[in-house]
């Protein structure tokens, strides 16, 4: 009898431990990876990252998202995108009449990792790289509320997708952007019957929602990040575009950045 309670006393514990970091967590229309975090009395902030093309959930938790998220007591929610039929590869799509409705399935992913883990429901916000940064643009367009801010690195809204409210309420988003890249440059590039959208289509969109002006409010020259900053002239949100020299990547101190960025919301 004292083997079986203990062994019923176990069982939550390795059945959190077979979801996480290494191991995805399933739902009804695919699975995810998360942290170890957001098991403590208070709860705890949460990011929602999007990762790149033919890459996976599971390949984020490491570098900066780890030290300055992870560890940092964030819990981090990483979704896998969709598998293309016959091969390994996952991608977000990014816009309307794919296969599987992500933006569905992203907050039905938000709603299990609250399950697993003390996660603060006014503090989670979103993030991506690349398609995954594109991802967190069709996020902002589709539901701009139900999360706190918005990072998008490398990706712009995609098209086509319908704009006539997009995004559907004001939105705190930070775009950050290589000035050399070359794989989504700021004008986006037509791939097939799609486009990987314009940066400056997306960011107008963004700051009508917020109505800002058109021009910024502050500008910002750094060692490595010039930044344009829409926030006083808005009647809600904020908007800030940092662009860096480098191609297309995660530039170096990108997550403090996003960091001071998602912070400055609470």
């Amino acid at each position: 009898m004292r083997y079986l309670a203990a062994l019923l006393l176990a069982l939550p514990t390795l059945a959190f431990a077979q979801c996480g970091p290494d191991a995805a967590c399933e739902i009804n229309g695919g699975t995810y990876h998360m942290s170890d975090g957001g098991n403590c009395t208070d709860p705890a902030p949460a990011v929602v990252f999007f990762h790149g093309h033919n890459a996976t959930g599971q390949m984020i938790f490491r570098g900066g998202i780890k030290s300055e998220f992870a560890d940092a007591g964030y819990v981090v929610i990483a979704p896998n995108g969709q598998q293309i039929p016959g091969r390994d590869t996952r991608f977000w799509p990014g816009r309307d009449g794919s296969a599987r409705d992500d933006v569905s399935f992203v907050l039905n992913v938000v709603e299990d990792a609250k399950t697993k883990a003390n996660i603060d429901a006014d503090r989670i916000y979103v993030a991506g790289f690349s398609a995954g940064g594109s991802m967190a643009w069709l996020m902002a367009c589709k539901k701009a509320d139900a999360f706190a801010a918005y990072v998008s690195i490398a990706g712009a809204l995609r098209e086509p997708n319908a704009t006539a409210d997009c995004p559907n309420a004001p939105v705190r988003l930070l775009q950050i952007h290589g000035f050399a890249d070359n794989q989504v440059p700021f004008e986006g590039r037509a791939i097939r019957d799609w486009h990987q959208g314009s940066l400056w289509d997306s960011l107008a969109l963004a700051r009508s929602a917020n109505q800002c002006r058109t021009h910024p409010d502050t500008i910002e020259i750094g060692n490595q990040f010039r930044c344009r900053d829409w926030n006083a002239s808005c009647g809600e949100g904020a908007i800030k575009f940092c662009e860096h020299d480098g191609g297309h990547g995660m530039p170096r101190g990108w997550p403090p950045l996003a960091k001071e960025w998602f912070e400055a919301s609470y």
